[in-house]
């Protein structure tokens, strides 16, 4: 739980390193960049804002290979996850990067994602970045003292497939966060659970101190996914683009604060 302020200071001043990350990035993107370059360059801010990536060799299960990157860059249909070696051609016009930064700063963690667009997107692109950013602002006004967590999945879900008529990803989902901590309770699902026990904290109370990470996954065609063999990178099974969008939020008694405020500012469209 996150409660004492001088707590709620330290969260909320490693989620503004991620915020100052994704602002350096906004401006560093240019078409013809590798991933590889863009995560050396991830590398460096992080050096620079006195933090360190969060992301780079975390390993969740001894199944599962060190992550080889400081931050998690995924090209078109690749949802998360993506490494700075799993996709080798150079960005051009009409990709869509999702970048994803993770810091640790004096013990807190922030965590937060954003979807880049190299030149003016499509409109069927365009209106997929929109339904992200959409989901996530109205998600995140669900999460005070007064809801579940089904709140949340209801709210995301009826923007991005009732309205939008997209697709959200398939058993991914946010997560809690917090010192020395990047994947702890609760899980928060982006769609409603379909039979009983399928997602336990769906009825449970959004608890005020309780520090979040939470992230609408959404595709075009489906919200099927594939991974590539002993790797990292999470792919839409039917190769459609996908988008990804996350904030920090801090559950308070008086609602929701989004710890990793100004993100939504972040310029998404990157000159050619």
């Amino acid at each position: 739980m996150v409660k004492h302020p001088s707590e709620v200071e330290a969260a909320y001043d490693a989620a503004q390193k991620v915020v100052r990350v994704h602002e350096r990035v906004a401006t560093y993107l240019r078409v013809g960049q590798t991933l590889a370059e863009i995560d050396r360059f991830v590398g460096r801010q992080l050096e620079d804002l006195k933090c360190k990536s969060c992301f780079l060799g975390y390993r969740p299960g001894l199944r599962v290979p060190k992550f080889p990157s400081h931050a998690c860059l995924s090209v078109n249909e690749c949802v998360v996850h993506g490494t700075a070696g799993y996709y080798l051609e150079p960005m051009k016009a009409g990709d869509l990067l999702k970048v994803d930064v993770g810091v640790s700063f004096r013990g807190w963690i922030g965590d937060a994602a954003w979807t880049y667009s190299f030149g003016e997107p499509e409109p069927t692109t365009r209106r997929l970045m929109e339904c992200g950013k959409e989901s996530l602002r109205r998600g995140v006004l669900e999460l005070h003292p007064k809801n579940t967590y089904l709140a949340w999945a209801e709210v995301v879900q009826g923007c991005v497939e009732g309205e939008y008529g997209f697709h959200l990803i398939r058993g991914l989902g946010g997560h809690g966060i917090g010192k020395g901590q990047l994947h702890g309770p609760p899980f928060v699902s982006n769609v409603v659970p379909t039979y009983a026990g399928e997602w336990a904290e769906a009825t449970h109370r959004c608890e005020p101190g309780t520090l979040v990470a939470v992230e609408p996954m959404i595709a075009v065609g489906t919200g099927k996914t594939r991974e590539i063999r002993n790797d990292w990178p999470v792919l839409t099974a039917d190769g459609s683009l996908s988008v990804h969008y996350e904030h920090d939020v801090l559950i308070t008694e008086d609602g929701p604060r989004v710890m990793t405020e100004g993100l939504e500012r972040v310029p998404d469209v990157i000159g050619v």
